[in-house]
C-alpha cells in the first residue's frame, strides 16, 4: 500500500532529516548523514524520475546531505553552491545569484506581508510517498534467506519505479497562470529521492520493508520550460489507484521470480480482503503485525464512539479517518537504538522460533511452493472484460453512489488482483475495463462526477433495476459486503444472457488471456480464436458468501431473464424448434466452430 504525507518548511524539513533519510531511527546531532545511515544499517538514498536530467543528475545517483537540504528543504537547484560560486566569479551579486539557483517561486515569497491569505499559506515542497508490501511479503522477506530476500527487495523496486513512472506520466500536473488555474503535464518528469527501511515504530521491532519516496514539488512547464509546482490535488486524489497498481505489480513480479501465488485473506469482516502469499502461516501475521493489533484496538473505541453519536456504522471515507486517528493515537516514540540488518534479521528469526518452533520458519519456502502450485490448478489466466466491467461498477456504485474515474481505474486494479492471483494482466487491459464502464453503465451525476447506469445494468427487467437502491441504504451491512452482494447478482444476469445467447447460437467472445506466469515479459494480445476454440471467461471475485435469500433471488432471475431472452428472439425471428431432451446437445459438443465447457460460458463481447 502507499501512505502520503506533505514535506513543508520546518517541522517537515526536520522529520526529512532526522528520520526518514537515516531509517526511521534517531540521528544524533552532529553526526553526518552517511555515517547514521551506516550505523543503522540502511542504503543511502538514491535519486529517481525523468526530471532528473534538467538538473544534471541520473536516476541512482547517491542522495547528499547538502543535495536534499537544497532541494527539499528550499526548494533550489540541488547543486546551487557550485552555480552561486561561478556566478559571484562572474560579478553578480548576491542577491542575483541566490535568486538565479531558485527553481520557480522561492518560499519566501509566502511570507510577504502584501496579503493576509500569503501570511497563512505555507509552502509545500515535498510529498513523501511511503510504499509498503503486503504483510505476508514482510514476513517472507524478514524470515527466509538471503537469495529470497534480495528477490523480494529487487521486486518492491521494479513495482515502486513503474507506479512512479505512471504518476509522472499519466497523472501528475504543473500550475501555471494566475492562481494555478490552468494544468498541464510536466515537461520533462518528476524528481524522486528514495529511502530504503527495514522495520516497523513498534515498540518490539518487527519486519516492515517499505521506502519513503520523497517527491519534489518542483517540476518544469512544457510551453516555457520554467520552474513551477506540481499540482498537489492531481497527485494526491490519484493515490489510492497508485496504490493498487504498486500492489498488483509487486504480486506480479514477485509470482514470475518465486512461482508464489496469491490469495485474499478477509483481515476485518465486511471489509476489503488483503492479498497474501498462499502458504504463509497465519500466526506469523499476528506476529508480525503487532502495530496493527494497536491500532485495531483503538479503532474499536473510536468506531463505537462514532456509530453512537451518528447512529451508524462509518463508511469508506469515515473509517478511514477513524483508521488515520487510530494511528496517530498509538503511535509510539522512535527507538533510539540503530541496528544493522544482519542484527535485526537473526532478532527477528530468533523470535519467530522461539514462538511457533524452528519447522515453521525454515520450512516457510517450501511450503509457498506447494501452495502455489495448488492455486495455480484451479486459478485460469483469463480476465473477462465484461464481467470485470460489471464487477467494477457495481462495488464502486454501492460503496460512493458518485464517483470519477480514478474510483473505477483502482477497483479494477483490485479486480485483477483478486482473479488472477499474481498472474501478470494485459498492458492496458485496466483502462479498457474502466472505458467500457464509463460507455456502457453510467451516466452523469453532475458536472464533475458520474454514477451506476441501472437502465444499462437491466435493461429489459424494470422491475429489477431497483435491486442496488437497497444495498446502498442498508446500514446494518458494511459497504463492502453489500458491494460484493450487488455485484454477484449482477454477475448472475451476465451469465444468465449469456446461456440465453448460447442456446440461440450466437457465440461471441468475452474473455481476455493474459501472459502466463512463466513468461518475464507480457505477450502480445491474443483474442483465443486459434485452433477454433475461444477463450473461457472467469466469474470473477467470490470473496463473499451470500446468503440463502440472495441464492433463491438470483435463481428466480436466472429463470425470468431466459425466459424473457426466448420470448425476445422469438418476436423478432419467429420461432424456432426446441430440441427434446433426448436429443439436446451435450456441452461438449462443438456449434460454428466453438467448444464448449460444463459451466461455463464461451461467448460475449471483447
Amino acid at each position: 500500500m502507499i501512505s502520503k504525507a506533505e514535506l513543508r518548511p520546518g517541522a517537515g524539513v526536520r522529520y526529512l532529516f532526522r528520520g526518514v533519510m537515516v531509517g526511521d531511527g534517531h540521528r544524533p546531532a552532529g553526526m553526518a548523514l552517511r555515517a547514521a545511515q551506516d550505523e543503522a544499517g540502511v542504503p543511502p538514498g538514491v535519486w529517481k524520475g525523468r526530471g532528473l536530467a534538467a538538473v544534471g543528475f541520473r536516476a541512482g545517483d547517491v542522495v547528499t546531505e547538502r543535495q536534499a537540504e537544497l532541494l527539499l528543504g528550499e526548494g533550489r537547484h540541488p547543486d546551487a553552491d557550485r552555480i552561486e560560486r561561478e556566478l559571484l566569479a562572474q560579478g553578480k551579486s548576491a542577491a542575483q545569484a541566490r535568486r538565479a539557483t531558485v527553481l520557480g517561486r522561492p518560499i519566501e515569497h509566502n511570507r510577504s506581508p502584501k496579503t493576509d491569505k500569503a501570511k497563512e499559506r505555507t509552502p509545500w515542497l515535498a510529498f513523501d510517498l511511503v510504499f509498503r508490501p503486503p504483510p505476508t511479503a514482510h514476513i517472507a522477506w524478514a524470515l527466509m534467506d538471503d537469495e529470497h530476500r534480495r528477490v523480494l527487495e529487487l521486486c518492491d523496486d521494479i513495482a515502486r519505479d513503474k507506479t512512479l513512472a505512471w504518476l509522472e506520466e499519466s497523472v501528475a500536473q504543473i500550475r501555471s497562470k494566475a492562481g494555478g488555474k490552468q494544468r498541464a503535464p510536466v515537461q520533462d518528469g518528476l524528481i524522486v529521492a528514495v529511502f530504503r527501511h527495514y522495520e516497523s515504530r513498534a515498540t518490539e521491532s518487527r519486519p516492515l520493508l517499505h521506502t519513503h519516496a520523497v517527491v519534489s514539488i518542483r517540476a518544469r512547464r512544457p510551453h516555457d520550460g520554467k520552474w513551477g509546482n506540481l499540482s498537489a490535488d492531481s497527485l494526491m486524489t490519484h493515490i489510492v489507484a497508485a496504490d493498487t497498481l504498486y500492489t498488483l505489480l509487486f504480486m506480479e513480479e514477485v509470482s514470475a521470480r518465486l512461482g508464489w501465488a496469491w490469495e485474499p485473506r478477509e483481515v476485518t469482516p465486511g471489509r476489503r480482503p488483503v492479498m497474501d502469499i498462499a502458504g504463509i502461516d497465519r500466526r506469523l501475521i499476528c506476529w508480525q503485525s503487532t502495530r496493527r493489533q494497536q491500532i485495531e484496538d483503538a479503532l474499536s473505541v473510536l468506531t463505537d464512539r462514532y456509530e453512537e453519536q451518528q447512529g451508524h456504522a462509518p463508511g469508506e471515507k469515515a473509517g478511514y479517518a477513524l483508521a488515520c486517528q487510530a494511528a496517530d493515537q498509538t503511535r509510539p516514540p522512535k527507538r533510539k537504538e540503530l541496528l544493522s540488518l544482519t542484527e535485526l534479521r537473526r532478532r527477528w528469526r530468533e523470535s519467530a522460533i522461539r514462538a511457533f518452533g524452528a519447522c515453521t520458519v525454515y520450512r516457510l519456502a517450501e511450503r509457498a511452493r506447494a501452495a502455489a502450485a495448488a492455486v495455480w490448478a484451479r486459478v485460469r489466466p483469463v480476465v473477462d472484460v465484461a464481467l470485470a466491467a460489471v464487477d467494477v461498477v457495481a462495488v464502486v456504485y454501492v460503496m460512493r453512489g458518485a464517483f470519477k474515474r480514478h474510483h473505477l481505474l483502482a477497483e479494477a486494479r483490485r479486480h485483477f488482483s483478486y482473479v488472477l492471483h499474481g498472474r501478470p494482466h494485459e498492458p492496458g487491459l485496466d483502462e479498457q475495463i474502466v472505458q467500457t464502464v464509463v460507455d456502457d453503465y453510467t451516466r452523469p451525476a453532475s458536472r464533475r462526477m458520474m454514477t451506476a447506469d441501472l437502465r444499462a445494468l437491466y435493461p429489459h427487467d424494470t422491475e429489477d433495476q431497483a435491486v442496488l437502491r437497497p444495498l446502498t441504504r442498508k446500514r446494518t451491512a458494511p459497504p463492502y459486503e453489500r458491494a460484493r452482494l450487488a455485484a454477484d447478482a449482477l454477475a448472475a444476469r451476465v451469465h444468465a444472457v449469456r446461456r440465453a445467447e448460447r442456446l440461440g447460437s450466437r457465440p461471441h467472445l468475452y474473455a481476455v488471456a493474459v501472459p502466463a506466469a512463466s513468461r518475464s515479459h507480457p505477450r502480445p494480445f491474443r483474442d483465443g480464436r486459434k485452433d477454433g476454440r475461444l477463450l473461457e471467461p472467469e466469474t470473477g471475485v467470490d470473496t463473499v458468501e451470500q446468503t440463502r435469500q440472495t441464492l433463491e433471488a438470483a435463481a428466480a432471475q436466472l429463470a425470468a431473464t431466459l425466459q424473457d431472452s426466448r420470448r425476445a428472439r422469438e418476436a423478432t425471428h419467429g420461432p424456432r424448434p426446441q430440441p427434446t431432451p433426448a436429443t439436446a446437445p451435450s456441452p461438449h459438443t462443438q456449434q460454428s466452430g466453438v467448444q464448449h465447457t460444463p459451466g461455463r460460458s464461451s461467448g460475449g463481447l471483447a
